[in-house]
């Protein structure tokens, strides 16, 4: 079974420990406001079907770059779309001694995702919203799934970091940020809470697709927007919590951009 790939980045260094092989994956159930790869939402767009044998051949060639912390990760889009297919193909990362983390929002849930779980060592848990209102109109999905997938890896000891990102007027409501530490401050799987900026360095992207983006009127955080939403969810996670800093993530991104030039990340 073939996987649709969009893109790939060589040299990753924002989406999960150490240096990762990032595979972006095409499709995705969100529509979120903010989504910095919408090409990657609908199951086919520009992507190529790939062999796993061909994902497996690069990840070894990377490994020596790897050290003891990196390894491979699969972005998107949302990767357990193609659970089924991801299947096989961790099962050869797994064999050849490659760390696998998944970058997902946790709202698919069936067996093959269930086995997927099972086969991938670290898990970058997505969190719109806590408020399930505030969810649905950020992502036109409940976040009732994503709550029970942080769940199942609680009871499950498996480790996971979660994400937030921090949107002006959107997801930086201090009621819904409190609910989020009570909720999650006694996990004991949850290894680091990511605090992430908005930013809107994808919005290109949009007018690319002739889509409209609907939050072209909202700006950056501010130093006390970030401040005080760090201050918040620091009295639940302590130093789990680490807080992306925006000039920090635009240099990721900057770096992602340049390295696409350089032919470093391969779009296929």
């Amino acid at each position: 079974m073939q996987i649709r790939v969009h893109s790939y980045e060589s040299m990753g260094t924002f989406d999960g420990a150490g240096l990762r092989y990032v595979v972006f994956l095409q499709g995705c159930p969100f529509r979120c406001l903010y989504c910095a790869n919408p090409d990657t939402i609908d199951a086919v767009g520009e992507s190529t079907l790939t062999d796993a044998s061909y994902i497996v051949e690069q990840a070894v060639s990377f490994k020596p770059f790897f050290g003891k912390k990196g390894g491979i990760t699969f972005s998107g889009g949302e990767p357990t779309v193609q659970a089924e297919a991801l299947i096989p193909l961790f099962e050869q990362l797994k064999a050849k001694g490659i760390h696998i983390c998944v970058d997902s929002n946790g709202a698919i849930w069936n067996k093959h995702v269930e086995q997927l779980w099972q086969l991938t060592d670290l898990v970058m848990l997505d969190i719109k919203e806590f408020n399930p209102i505030r969810h649905q109109h950020i992502t036109g999905r409940s976040n009732e799934q994503p709550l029970k997938t942080a769940a199942w890896f609680e009871e499950h000891n498996h480790p996971f970091w979660l994400r937030y990102v921090l949107v002006p007027g959107v997801s930086d409501f201090e009621e819904d940020l409190h609910a989020l530490g009570k909720h999650f401050e006694h996990y004991t799987q949850l290894h680091r809470i990511e605090l992430l900026p908005y930013h809107t360095l994808g919005v290109h992207k949009y007018e690319a697709l002739g889509w409209e983006y609907k939050l072209k009127d909202v700006s950056t955080n501010t130093d006390e927007q970030k401040m005080r939403a760090t201050e918040i969810l620091r009295t639940y996670f302590g130093i789990k919590l680490l807080e992306i800093k925006a000039e920090d993530y635009s240099a990721t991104i900057n770096s992602y951009c340049s390295s696409r030039h350089l032919g470093l990340y391969r779009t296929i």
